[in-house]
């Protein structure tokens, strides 16, 4: 994940990468990330296909599934659809622009956000332009579709909804932001007819789809400190929805759950995270900064066990995957935890360049896209 710090209203930006080494809020700058112990293997996971789709830079890119079809963007532009279950290339489209974060895929629509504020429209049938609008900021938040409806979070704190058809704007909910954020990937999910977005200053909100309408907003992590700097706390990754229960985590902050339909408070932690937190019926899986891995009862928030053995390797947001978690990092492996005990039982390397964005479940497969621009498919046997 690409994180930015921006001071408003004073307008300056210092760019940085998602990997905590190189992060200047983050105590584990300029150490060394942790040497691989040896793996001895309870499982045996294999790399199904690869190709490639162009480099993600330092861009929060994800595949996108529909169905048997898949889909994925690179920061020049390219959009291409693949089989999910062999990896054939089916087409492969230029947006004409520089990209910034994708991609959406849902009802024949994509979906892309490109620099300076633009948003793409592409039929995911055969990847022709459907229509193409500009906003007011850049958008590094993977938009969102959902039936007749696109969802943007741009960098401005806005939450923009537009027509699915023509691109037209719909609403526009508008959060203060705070004096010093992260410049993140921070995303959103859609449950029912509500929009539930990560927000900086450490808040959940949950959204009307129709109208806009806030239905609830919580305080995942309080800013805290004497400084602006001690005072980020902004939710990062994409929300966790499991049955009634949304979890997510912030950065200085704390990593909770609440309940979905009012957002009231399950319980909280703390801890300070980089990367988003996921959850499964069980428990809420978080890396923190150092790259240490915890596993928390989903209900009660209790602390499950610990995987310390990853530090500092720039970890990606984790997945719940069958009876592993899944959590991809710097230098392009994909270790697999037990999801009981947070042991490892498996690792693999793909191409050798970072895992930035979380990894995909699709079925029995797990999908990974990383910087260097490998889109790669793996199967546990």
């Amino acid at each position: 994940m690409r994180l930015l710090v921006q001071i408003v209203p004073l307008v300056v930006v210092l760019a940085l990468s998602g990997c905590s080494s190189w992060n200047p809020f983050s105590k584990a700058e300029s150490k060394k990330p942790a040497e691989l112990v040896e793996v001895k293997s309870s499982m045996a996971v294999k790399q199904q296909w690869s190709l490639s789709v162009g480099r993600s830079e330092n861009y929060f890119f994800v595949p996108a599934i529909d169905g048997t079809s898949g889909f994925a963007a690179a920061a020049d532009g390219s959009i291409l659809k693949f089989d999910v279950a062999t990896g054939r290339q089916l087409w492969k489209v230029s947006a004409g622009s520089r990209l910034t974060a994708g991609i959406a895929a849902g009802n024949g629509l994509l979906v892309v956000a490109g620099e300076k504020g633009k948003i793409f429209g592409f039929s995911s049938v055969d990847g022709t332009a459907k229509w193409s609008v500009s906003e007011s900021s850049e958008i590094l938040a993977i938009p969102l579709v959902s039936s007749s409806t696109v969802i943007l979070r741009t960098n401005e704190n806005k939450i923009i909804a537009l027509d699915a058809t023509s691109g037209a704007r719909k609403w526009i909910v508008e959060r203060p932001l705070p004096s010093l954020t992260l410049r993140a990937a921070s995303g959103m999910t859609v449950v029912g007819d509500a929009l539930i977005a990560a927000l900086p200053g450490g808040k959940l909100v949950a959204v009307s789809l129709g109208n806009g309408a806030i239905k609830w907003e919580a305080v995942v992590g309080e800013p805290k400190g004497a400084t602006e700097l001690e005072r980020v706390a902004d939710v990062m990754g994409i929300p966790s929805v499991v049955g009634k229960t949304v979890c997510a985590v912030t950065y200085q902050g704390r990593v909770g759950c609440f309940d979905i339909q009012s957002g009231t408070q399950r319980w909280v932690k703390p801890v300070s995270s980089e990367v988003g937190a996921s959850a499964d019926e069980r428990f809420v899986f978080a890396a923190d900064v150092n790259g240490v891995v915890t596993a928390y009862a989903k209900e009660g928030g209790a602390s499950a066990w610990k995987n310390d053995k990853l530090l500092y390797r720039g970890l990606s947001s984790p997945v719940s995957f069958g009876n592993v978690v899944a959590i991809g990092d710097f230098a392009g492996y994909i270790h697999f935890l037990s999801r009981e005990d947070g042991s490892f039982a498996a690792r693999l390397q793909t191409d050798g360049s970072a895992v930035l964005g979380n990894p995909v479940v699709a079925g029995s497969r797990l999908i990974v896209q990383t910087k260097g621009g490998s889109v790669v498919s793996v199967g546990i046997e």
